[in-house]
């Protein structure tokens, strides 16, 4: 194959597939009722045209058979006035009429079976439009409810042109928004921290800060406390007793040696000082 004739049908091919996918069936099908309808007007047309020129005959066959009757009447007149001649005249132009009557009705013949010929094919011809026509529309209608089935089919599973548009804003968006959401988070955080600091805030916010900090770590840790008495309420009696009674013997014991203290004192108290005069 030749790099022309190859060029050429690649470029019909491609030609085809662009028309193929431009092309409508609908409009194809409503073009093909248009033009048979204009064929079954030429037909119709046709018909008339035949019909007229038979009846247009069929005129001149009144005419001449008129003529033919006046020269027959002529010749009988003219006979009856003895002149011969003038009757034979008569009867010879209306034997020339008759020949002119005979071809006029073997035209009519034919145009007569040409315009039934015309009719009977005018006939099929309108019907076949009209099964066409009933064709059409319903292949029309199948087509226009299978591309309406495709366009919800495609539009519900998202592979369609405009819905996958549509699918690929709404994916940019979420990550969108997700990244902005990611982002004040992570100032946030920052910002908790002391890592980044507020510029509208006043300059004493820091101390603020570390005092609400230091507020919500006492409550963390009394919070921790309330769980620990829960969870050791079993033996919570029980370390009571024993600090009762340590309790106890420190009292005791303070109180002995808040005694020996005061025997101390008092001896030492009766002892004389060396700057008495005694």
């Amino acid at each position: 194959m030749s790099v022309v004739k190859r060029v050429s049908l690649i470029f019909k091919a491609k030609a085809n597939k662009q028309l193929d996918r431009l092309e409508d069936p609908r409009e194809t099908l409503d073009y093909s009722y248009q033009r048979q309808l204009e064929m079954l007007t030429q037909v119709r047309r046709g018909v008339a045209d035949v019909a007229t020129s038979r009846k247009r005959v069929e005129l001149q066959m009144n005419t001449l058979q008129q003529q033919q009757n006046k020269l027959d009447g002529q010749a009988r007149s003219a006979l009856g006035a003895g002149r011969e001649d003038l009757a034979r005249e008569a009867l010879t132009r209306k034997s020339a009429l008759q020949t002119q009557i005979g071809d006029l009705q073997t035209q009519y013949q034919n145009l007569q079976a040409d315009e039934e010929k015309l009719t009977a094919a005018s006939q099929r011809l309108q019907s076949k439009v009209e099964a066409f026509r009933t064709q059409k529309e319903t292949i029309k209608a199948t087509y226009t409810a299978a591309e309406a089935q495709t366009r919800i089919g495609e539009a519900v599973s998202g592979i369609s042109e405009e819905m996958g548009d549509v699918g690929m804003a709404v994916q940019r968006a979420q990550d969108k928004t997700a990244q902005m959401q990611a982002r004040a988070g992570a100032i946030d955080e920052l910002m908790a921290s002391g890592a980044l600091d507020d510029v509208t805030a006043q300059p004493n916010d820091d101390i603020q800060r570390e005092l609400d900090q230091m507020g919500s770590n006492h409550d963390v840790d009394r919070e921790l406390e309330r769980l620990r008495g829960e969870l050791g309420q079993g033996e919570a009696p029980r370390e009571i007793e024993g600090s009762a009674s340590g309790a106890a013997g420190s009292a005791g014991a303070a109180g002995s040696a808040g005694a020996a203290g005061n025997g101390q004192s008092g001896t030492v108290a009766d002892k004389p000082q060396a700057g008495d005069g005694s």
